[in-house]
């Protein structure tokens, strides 16, 4: 008996596959070549390999680049530089825009040049009438708006004489209209203004000034950047101190700092904590407290703090700043003694431990991925001249 051949299952089901498309193809021709067609190569360019160029340097390598030793007289020479190139750039257009007939008139072509030099020669701190004052050579320096004279309490010899250097920096007229080059005559003129708004003069509402800034003040205590804390670190994050543990830490040692010292008894929790989005607000009597303090200092005392708290972006550290420094009541016995290891030895708390705090995330994220140039570099220079500015406003040789 003859037994029956076997097939495999896979070799008869591809046969009748096979049929089929050998089938089709006869059918429908058209259909076949579009699919050579799409199953062609996009070029066929034979691949080559690279060219290595051979390196034909000897000797040992070059030395690495050295910064220049960089100091207060060499930036200012190079800004003298640039000022120049500046002001080249600016003569060749206006040189361009007369030869194409847009001249302006002999009245505006005197102002203009009236602008561009230096009407002064030198510039000198006097003591007039209790006040100290600063003249550009006889003439002193005036409110931009009430065309008043500038005059600074004679125990803050420093913020004078840091007003002259200012000015003497100048290289033209037409600079001192420009207010982020004279930023600590802005920062004074504000000072000035709210103490002229607190006496009334103008005929407006005495005060008004002061509680529009309290009340600006008190927005950011609600979102301050000491009292947002990051979430707590995972299990795959980098090991080694986490963000929240470095904030963590700043916001204990400064709102343990200012409830102890200038609000006691008041409670200050974090508003923006664990894995929440929406920050939280204070209990209302810890901001009347808080608005109670502000509403009580100086008029130089409040511009700092404004100035503190907007470079900051936060209200604690500008508090800690100003206490800190303060010649005021709000001082005293403060930066002497609070925050030093033992009397006399100096105070602790300045501008670089207030741009820290400030930066407390943004140096973390530079720590562990790198600076971008010309950004966090810069930002960090400014933020540190801004809060220098306001020591230099409320601190004085005044009685503690």
């Amino acid at each position: 008996m003859k037994l029956p051949a076997r097939i495999p299952l896979r070799s008869a089901i591809r046969q009748p596959l096979q049929c089929a498309h050998a089938s089709s193809a006869k059918i429908f021709p058209s259909i076949a070549q579009s699919q050579r067609r799409q199953q062609r190569k996009i070029h066929h360019t034979s691949p080559a390999p690279a060219i290595v160029s051979p390196i034909h340097g000897t000797g040992p390598p070059p030395e690495p680049p050295v910064p220049a030793a960089d100091s207060a007289t060499s930036r200012l020479e190079r800004r003298k530089k640039q000022a120049e190139l500046l002001e080249k750039a600016q003569e060749i257009r206006q040189s361009a825009a007369k030869s194409s007939g847009g001249g302006s008139g002999p009245k505006r072509e005197a102002r203009e040049y009236a602008l561009k030099k230096r009407f002064w020669k030198d510039v000198h701190v006097r003591e007039v009438d209790g006040a100290w004052e600063v003249h550009l050579d006889t003439r002193p320096i005036r409110h931009p708006d009430t065309k008043k004279v500038v005059r600074i309490p004679l125990s803050k010899t420093l913020l004078a004489h840091a007003l002259a250097i200012e000015w003497d920096m100048l290289l033209s007229a037409q600079q001192a209209t420009r207010a982020h080059l004279i930023p600590l005559t802005s920062l004074v003129c504000r000072a000035l203004d709210i103490g002229d708004d607190d006496a009334g003069v103008g005929g407006g509402k005495a005060g008004e000034v002061r509680e529009g800034i309290a009340k600006m003040l008190l927005r950011y205590l609600d979102t301050d950047s000491l009292l947002c804390w990051a979430p707590p670190p995972k299990y795959d994050d980098a090991p080694g101190e986490s963000l929240r543990d470095r904030q963590k830490k700043a916001a204990e040692e400064v709102v343990g700092f200012l409830t102890s010292h200038v609000w006691p008894g008041i409670s200050i929790e974090p508003v923006l904590d664990g894995e929440c989005i929406m920050p939280r607000s204070h209990p209302e009597v810890t901001r009347q407290i808080i608005q109670g303090w502000i509403m009580g200092l100086s008029h130089w005392e409040l511009a700092g703090l404004e100035r503190g708290v907007l470079a900051g972006k936060g209200l604690l550290g500008a508090v800690r700043l100003l206490v800190e420094w303060s010649e005021g009541f709000v001082g005293a016995g403060i930066g002497d003694g609070a925050s030093s290891t033992s009397p006399g030895e100096g105070k602790k708390f300045g501008v670089e431990e207030a741009a820290r705090l400030a930066s407390i995330e943004v140096d973390w994220q530079t720590g562990r991925w790198g600076e971008v140039e010309d950004t966090h570099d810069v930002e960090k220079e400014d933020l540190r001249r801004q809060l220098g500015s306001v020591v230099l406003l409320v601190s004085g040789t005044g009685t503690r």
